[in-house]
């Protein structure tokens, strides 16, 4: 793989004439159409068309997309009538090479990208000689609850120390974040996983490496997302997060790491230590619901200190987002791990809804 001294890939490859972004959106009023402008004012030199697969919705999703499609003749539209990420994805996908495109670039109906996303992003892919490349979520908010799940999303303590989110040096990564990539390579690879509701995109890029592809990340690249914005929405996200990450690990065991099991363990450790509280008091066995309390306080002095440590991380959050981080920490942690231990649901295995 071609790179310099300083790991940055080396300059001057040609960049195709034309690119193709892919979406696949549901329910996505509030934040459809900043994604969209986002596109269409990329500064890529050559030309960007955008399809967009739009799910069944409860708002104005379909409205937004097809007023924008009727302004602007570089946006598609097209059906995703199961409401699938992964079918939405493989049809928009499908759409792109149809239109003649090689290179696809992904975003999300909560993103934004920064003018010169898709040039730099579709240039460091074929500098580096690599597959697919992406960089960093970006995690944005504008009230206390959204501040402070960007906050931890954007923390070792909150999501780990995945380099999409936190950052790292330039190099070959398991997995990208939206990223631009080679068509060919993901239909070589099978494409999304229809079975595969949450953690689609981790899992294709998973098959893209096992058939050989190298996939790049650069910290230089960043994406502006908008996380949820209540704690019940958080719950919701990571409780199906957690879920369809143990299926993932079920398929694949050799991608279990402390990452992954440290919450579904922190769950078990919480519930063991309840336990013993509730039989302690129960029987009167006063050393085992002491045993019980420390085990209990103990998490939530840790949590206490995760969330003390990224609120004051530079720029320091403001003091209303400050307050609820520990409740947003303690929700992102059991219900991921609480998904986990659960695993898919008959329902969560219907139900395509983020």
């Amino acid at each position: 793989m071609p790179v310099n001294a300083g790991g940055q890939p080396p300059v001057g490859t040609d960049l195709p004439q034309q690119v193709a972004v892919v979406a696949t959106v549901r329910d996505e009023e509030p934040y459809l159409e900043a994604a969209v402008r986002s596109i269409l004012q990329q500064d890529y030199p050559g030309h960007v068309s955008l399809v967009v697969a739009v799910g069944p919705s409860h708002d104005r999703t379909r409205e937004i997309a097809d007023r924008l499609a009727a302004e602007d003749t570089r946006v598609r539209v097209i059906d995703n009538p199961s409401g699938s990420r992964s079918d939405g994805l493989n049809s928009a996908i499908a759409q792109a090479g149809a239109d003649g495109n090689d290179i696809v670039v992904r975003i999300d109906g909560h993103t934004v990208f920064e003018p010169s996303y898709v040039r730099r992003a579709v240039q460091i892919m074929l500098e580096a000689g690599a597959d697919g490349a992406g960089g960093i979520m970006t995690p944005v908010g504008d009230q206390p609850i959204q501040e402070a799940v960007a906050r931890a999303m954007s923390h070792p303590a909150g999501l780990g120390s995945a380099s999409f989110h936190v950052g790292g040096r330039p190099g070959p990564a398991d997995t990208v974040y939206l990223g631009a990539f080679r068509r060919d390579a993901i239909v070589k690879a099978g494409g999304f996983d229809p079975d595969i509701i949450r953690g689609e995109d981790w899992e294709l890029c998973l098959r893209m490496r096992r058939a050989g592809s190298v996939l790049w990340f650069d910290p230089s690249l960043r994406v502006a997302y908008r996380p949820r914005r209540t704690l019940a929405a958080v719950a919701k996200q990571f409780w199906r997060t957690g879920m369809w990450r143990r299926e993932i690990v079920r398929r694949n065991p050799d991608t279990a790491s402390v990452r992954y099991l440290a919450p579904p363990g922190v769950v078990l450790a919480l519930s063991l230590s309840l336990a013993s509280v509730i039989v302690g008091a129960v029987f009167g066995t006063g050393w085992l619901a002491v045993l019980g309390v420390v085990g209990i306080g103990g998490y939530v002095v840790g949590e206490l200190a995760a969330a003390g440590h990224a609120a004051t991380r530079s720029p320091r959050l403001p003091w209303r987002a400050a307050l609820v981080l520990p409740a947003v920490l303690v929700t992102m942690h059991v219900c991921w791990g609480a998904g986990f231990v659960r695993g898919v649901s008959r329902r969560a295995s219907r139900d395509h809804r983020a």
